[in-house]
């Protein structure tokens, strides 16, 4: 079965959203994809729909067991190592400092920060090993969605933005570290996309109304998929480390 497929791919988050789009977009392009989310039913739906390039993996992606459920899924089902990995699960959380309802802060840091390192970890060991004796030939991404709030301080979510700037922080280091052993990471930095965050964020209609005004036409998950895609479909030497996409009106953050 797997040598119909040009790569194996692992995406977090994979039932919405950006992942959903970059799960699409992969599978489009002659991917098979391990797909993550908390909802069976769904995943399922998705395996009757895509068929055998795609293959579900229930559970909660800040739980170490469900990351390695997710490489071993991908080996067992489709017989080879994974060569890409998308880090992209993660949740949203309106207000400043000063005023956030930290009530939820501990799900959103267990998502977007420890589920993130405890995948980056997983990839990484996974990734090195792959490339030891394939690059220059072949290559291997880490993509990791980050946030343009995780490069510039937003006052209106600046409480999720201390979170991604965790992250930035990992996926610079991480690049660093296994870079020269022919694994490229990436960090995709999306200013507001349009999909089912807001609400998960706890933003109003009424604040998401004024990011229609002020920046519109808003971006959609199927750009930053795009924009995924674009990098790791480049040749095995050339490395885009770091991408910020905002909509063309959107001036800050």
């Amino acid at each position: 079965m797997s040598t119909q497929f040009s790569r194996i791919a692992i995406v977090t988050g994979a039932t919405s959203g950006i992942g959903e789009a970059t799960m699409r977009a992969f599978i489009a392009n002659g991917y098979a994809v391990v797909g993550n989310g908390r909802t069976a039913d769904k995943l399922q739906k998705l395996e009757q729909e895509l068929g055998p390039a795609f293959c579900g993996v229930a559970g909660d992606a800040s739980d170490n067991k469900t990351i390695e459920q997710l490489f071993l899924v991908a080996e067992e089902h489709y017989g080879r190592p994974v060569d890409t990995v998308v880090a992209n699960a993660g949740r949203g959380m309106g207000g400043s400092v000063k005023d956030a309802d930290l009530s939820e802060f501990q799900e959103v840091l267990n998502i977007n920060v420890t589920g993130t390192l405890f995948l980056l970890q997983k990839a990484a060991r996974k990734l090195v090993e792959y490339q030891e004796k394939r690059f220059p030939e072949n290559a291997a991404d880490i993509v990791i969605i980050g946030s343009t709030v995780g490069r510039l301080i937003s006052p209106f979510s600046s409480v999720y933005g201390s979170t991604k700037f965790a992250v930035h922080a990992l996926a610079e280091s991480l690049r660093r570290e296994i870079g020269p052993m022919g694994v490229r990471v990436t960090l995709i930095e999306p200013a507001i996309v349009i999909s089912g965050f807001q609400s998960a964020a706890g933003y109003s209609d009424d604040m998401v109304q004024v990011f229609h005004e002020k920046f519109g036409p808003l971006l959609q998950s199927d750009d930053i998929a795009n924009a995924i895609q674009y990098v790791v479909n480049q040749p095995p030497h050339v490395h885009v480390s770091d991408v910020m996409v905002r909509s063309t009106r959107q001036h800050y953050p």
